[in-house]
């Protein structure tokens, strides 16, 4: 049967498209080797291939073409740029690596070290490269972008693992007995009002928050300007109080929330209870060198009837603190991308702060007026019940219920 150049182009128009490169080549070069005589000039036509690759194809077919999941001849394509260049991928690791870039002669010490920077500093070092080349070069050297990570806690107490095995010992010992134990802190503060907060909520596109474009605190409000969340957590329990202060963060602020998660949700879930464990954190309002801690605590164990244990967590380990991440970092999460209008606003979104784990927290406004820099007498001090442990007493104390001091 002849074939018509009509034929062979209508056959390449419906085969070559479903093809690769090597594929194609063996196809043409078998047709111009069944057709003989002319049949190399006759495929080229028809497939609109350059003569020199039917040609090539041709001599493929003829010398034997193996199976094979390359599509062109070893060797074949462009070298890769650093090969080209010699020395690039070296500078590029020198300009980058933490080890080096402290070095005078570097023009990036001082600057951000974006790709755009880098390509800029490597085209003054006689370099052809562009921003995106070197993108995948840093990828190719092990780099990726990276955040600061918060893990050096600088100078640490030599008893830091101890203390924390001996807090974590005392409160096994409290839950075993079905006594309480809380994990406390306050909450960083808040600006109260259209101002912008962090993170992403979903909205209807093109309708976001409208909030101011500066946070800062409006003056007629004064300190009411912000919000003071002191939270209490319940660690056996998964259970949370909150209260919302607006004056200051002080440790009669810091007793007056234990006293509120107490009577609202503790004296209920602990019915049979006679000590308290509070695990705290070394400062704040809650430190352990804090006198009016210990004076506003002997107060609440006298009006309780509870003896109450205190465990600090050892200095610079805040981090570690149970209520930080297993309540606190939930609160900021059900909150992003809100402006916290009002108190009350504030109070409905902790208090709607779940977990698929089961927590649930309750809060409420503390209206009470908290007086900043009250000095405690060295007899006030001298009163409190108070019975260092064996182990750092500066850091883990009982006091007694007393109820005279109440």
């Amino acid at each position: 049967m002849e074939v018509t150049p009509d034929g062979l182009a209508r056959f390449f128009e419906v085969v070559l498209p479903h093809m690769n490169e090597v594929q194609r080549r063996v196809v043409a070069g078998a047709a111009a080797e069944m057709f003989g005589r002319g049949g190399k000039t006759a495929v080229a036509t028809a497939s609109g291939m350059s003569r020199n690759t039917v040609i090539k194809a041709a001599s493929e077919v003829a010398a034997g073409v193996e199976p094979s999941d390359r599509l062109r001849a070893v060797g074949g394509g462009d070298k890769p740029l650093i090969d080209k260049q010699p020395g690039l991928l070296a500078e590029l690791d020198e300009l980058v690596h933490p080890d080096t870039r402290g070095n005078p002669m570097s023009l990036l010490r001082w600057t951000s070290k974006s790709s755009t920077q880098l390509a800029r500093e490597l085209v003054a070092r006689g370099y052809d490269v562009s921003s995106r080349t070197v993108l995948r070069l840093l990828h190719q050297l092990g780099y990726s972008l990276q955040a600061n990570a918060k893990v050096t806690e600088g100078r640490q107490h030599p008893d830091r693992d101890a203390q924390f095995r001996y807090l974590n010992d005392v409160a096994g010992s409290f839950i075993d007995a079905d006594q309480p134990a809380i994990s406390v802190d306050t909450k960083k503060k808040e600006l109260i009002g259209d101002y912008a907060n962090g993170g992403n909520e979903w909205s209807p596109e093109g309708e976001p928050e409208r909030v101011q474009v500066h946070d800062f605190a409006d003056r007629a409000l004064g300190e009411f300007a912000k919000a003071v969340p002191y939270g209490i957590y319940d660690v056996a329990n998964n259970q949370g109080w909150v209260s919302v202060g607006d004056v200051a963060d002080t440790a009669e602020f810091a007793v007056g929330s234990i006293r509120a998660w107490w009577n609202q949700m503790g004296r209920d879930r602990f019915p049979n209870a006679t000590r308290l464990l509070i695990t705290a954190d070394a400062g704040g309002s809650n430190g352990y060198r804090l006198r009016a801690w210990k004076v506003h605590l002997a107060q609440l164990a006298a009006e309780t009837g509870l003896d109450i244990t205190v465990c600090h967590y050892p200095p610079g380990t805040s981090k570690w603190n149970r209520i930080e991440h297993r309540m606190f970092s939930f609160i900021t999460m059900n909150w992003r991308g809100r402006p916290l209008t009002s108190l009350r606003t504030i109070i409905e979104l902790i208090s709607a702060t779940t977990t698929s784990t089961g927590l649930t927290i309750q809060a409420a406004h503390d209206p009470e007026w908290y007086a900043k820099g009250v000095r405690i007498t060295d007899t006030e001090l001298a009163a409190v019940p108070l019975h260092p442990h064996d182990f750092h007493g500066e850091w883990n104390y009982t006091i007694n219920a007393q109820s005279d001091l109440a």
